[in-house]
């Protein structure tokens, strides 16, 4: 009795919920960036969104160059792919997804933050996109999959295969560690076939590649030389006003060895350090 006691509130508001009428679209005209709420099945305006300027992201050329013009063309309506951004945890997959946004945003882009939650959803976050007079990037950020999660096939559905997908003003783009998303197992190659010469996978390797390979457009990240590390910190440095001296790069090492790696974000960090110092 305690517990039936217990639950009726919590039924009731479930009950609450369901009745609620649908949330309202924030204004696009002043809100540039929002997030996706699963609970509540609206959008909360980000009124702050995280700013990150092109020319600060080094290292990059090819990637910038490559997501830019992704981006561009989508902007101006014409045809534009998905973007799944993979590699080496730290250098710059996330900061290039709000960097084009922040390029773009003038001129009609929108950036809506949907966590692996929030999946199961996206059909609804479709719904409520397809009449804006905007254009919308869904950003999927640090995305993996444990074995048999529901928010797989819905993500996959939504890339390709369903009838609710997204309209020609939404585009999904999404960052991983893992290229296929999911983690992946030497007893999966026990599984491949050898025909005529040639290796075929088995049905659980295939079964991860096909939501990958959903994205028409992979731009892969790879980690940093100590070279190109040390300029990196050095460039952040500048920016915050506290140019390197002789100690400089010997902390910057140091700094990188207790953080057992060298990536655009790790020297971000040094530099706020030493700029906080100085």
């Amino acid at each position: 009795m305690t517990d039936l006691a217990a639950l009726l509130p919590r039924l009731a508001h479930l009950l609450d919920r369901l009745e609620a009428p649908a949330a309202a679209a924030p204004d696009w005209k002043t809100v540039r960036a929002a997030r996706w709420s699963a609970q509540t099945g609206g959008l909360k305006p980000i009124l702050h969104p995280q700013r990150v300027a092109l020319k600060d992201l080094l290292a990059i050329d090819e990637q910038k160059q490559r997501v830019d013009a992704n981006t561009r063309q989508f902007v101006a309506g014409k045809p534009a792919n998905n973007v799944l951004l993979t590699g080496a945890r730290g250098c710059g997959k996330s900061s290039l997804v709000k960097a084009v946004h922040a390029k773009y945003a003038a001129r009609g882009l929108r950036l809506i933050e949907v966590d692996k939650a929030g999946l199961p959803h996206l059909p609804d976050l479709f719904d409520l996109l397809a009449d804006a007079d905007f254009r919308f990037v869904v950003f999927i950020d640090d995305l993996t999959f444990g074995e048999h999660e529901p928010g797989y096939a819905s993500l996959k559905a939504a890339l390709d295969g369903s009838l609710a997908g997204p309209s020609d003003n939404v585009l999904i783009y999404a960052t991983s560690n893992r290229r296929h998303l999911m983690p992946e197992y030497m007893a999966e190659n026990l599984e491949a076939k050898h025909l005529g010469g040639e290796v075929h996978p088995g049905e659980a390797t295939e079964e991860k590649v096909s939501l990958s390979d959903r994205f028409g457009l992979w731009v892969s990240f790879h980690g940093l030389d100590q070279d190109t590390y040390l300029a990196i910190a050095r460039h952040w440095a500048v920016s915050l006003g506290a140019p390197p001296d002789d100690s400089f790069e010997r902390a910057a090492l140091q700094w990188s060895l207790g953080r057992s790696a060298r990536n655009g974000r790790v020297a971000w960090q040094f530099a706020r350090d030493w700029a906080g110092r100085k």
